[in-house]
């Protein structure tokens, strides 16, 4: 079985050509190629020799994710869908913005995890993906879009917000981490990449010390009680360990503060008590929130906060000097807004029928 180039950071790509004889340089010529030239194929990496393309066709791939779909949104976001095989796809997002392109990467096929607001842990969960299969979305995309006029690349920010749980997959995705940071790849600041989690405290500490970028934490809740319901991690890390871990990771982080995500749910999370009770919660943790209107999705059993409720949550946070934006909704015509992505997902956990079965039970 041939090997697979995309899964290699630098150290391993040099590691992987000094067994095969090649000096470390022949390393960086490849990943310059596939990574920054778009290469597909070693007949395209014209500046090595010869008999290395013939060793390299017969021992190697450059295995991309094949597309499957394809949509765009009336603001212009972009969705692809990508086959990871067995029946298997992901969802990968771009967001274009006035300063910046943003792309939403996945990390699993579904979601191991069984937060109740958000439709890709509703489609269950069958595997983690490869480190080539979350680093070739972000090929993909470079090669769909192109670069702007002035010849830079149009995608500026990563996102690790796709679909599953970042840390649930952590050596894949450090492996991806790197090679987007690297000057030989993608060359993108630490301040540029983030990655979100749902509070797996762990692998938090590790990230801090083996590739520091941006952190967004899925918060969504002011307490326990209400984590508990809807966060079901949070069982497992509460959030006195959870804001522990925030503060830990700050000590070595690229941004001088962590970022809030908080979806808000009509009646749920979203009362003027609880926005009270956050404020206590990260008194002592340089952060910003990004409140996030839910984003319906049929039999979720969520209802999205009224404007009014939003903007009552938002004032209180900001007069307790709290920087506090509310996320636009983005893409939700083509079910790419926040918490919207399902791809295609074979599922092993049974989650599908159990929620289906759920809701046979409460429909009037």
């Amino acid at each position: 079985m041939k090997t697979n180039l995309l899964n290699f950071d630098l150290n391993a790509l040099t590691e992987h050509f000094a067994q095969m004889g090649e000096k470390p340089f022949r390393a960086k010529q490849v990943m310059r190629w596939i990574h920054q030239g778009g290469a597909e194929s070693f007949d395209e990496m014209t500046d090595l020799a010869k008999s290395l393309r013939a060793k390299l066709q017969e021992k190697a791939v450059v295995g991309i994710p094949v597309l499957m779909a394809a949509q765009e949104s009336r603001d212009g976001t972009r969705k692809w869908l990508l086959d990871v095989g067995t029946g298997n796809g992901v969802e990968t997002v771009f967001i274009p913005e006035t300063e910046r392109g943003t792309l939403c990467i996945s990390s699993q096929v579904g979601c191991a995890l069984e937060c109740t607001f958000c439709s890709t842990g509703r489609q269950g969960f069958n595997r983690n993906l490869t480190a080539a299969e979350i680093i070739g979305q972000l090929w993909w995309a470079n090669k769909a879009l192109g670069v702007t006029p002035k010849n830079e690349r149009v995608i500026s920010n990563v996102v690790m917000m796709g679909m599953g749980e970042p840390m649930a997959n952590y050596d894949n995705v450090v492996t991806a981490l790197s090679i987007m940071l690297d000057d030989h790849g993608y060359g993108l600041s630490r301040r540029r990449v983030t990655v979100s989690t749902s509070g797996m405290v762990p692998q938090m500490d590790r990230l801090k010390e083996d590739m520091p970028v941006a952190l967004a934490v899925s918060l969504h809740a002011s307490n326990d009680k209400v984590r508990d319901e809807i966060v079901p991690l949070n069982k497992k890390y509460p959030l006195k360990e959870l804001m522990a871990a925030c503060n830990r990771y700050l000590t070595k982080a690229p941004r001088d503060f962590i970022t809030f995500e908080y979806v808000m749910l009509d009646g749920v999370n979203d009362k003027p008590e609880h926005a009270h009770e956050l404020v206590q919660l990260v008194k002592d943790t340089p952060c910003k929130f990004n409140l996030i209107p839910f984003n319906p999705f049929p039999n979720s059993g969520y209802e999205r906060s009224s404007n009014k409720n939003i903007n009552i949550f938002k004032e209180i946070l900001m007069e307790a000097g709290l920087v506090t934006t509310v996320r636009k909704t983005r893409g939700d015509d083509i079910d790419a807004a926040c918490g919207q992505l399902a791809g295609q997902v074979q599922d092993k956990t049974k989650r599908q029928e159990k929620w289906q079965q759920i809701y046979l039970e409460t429909k009037p």
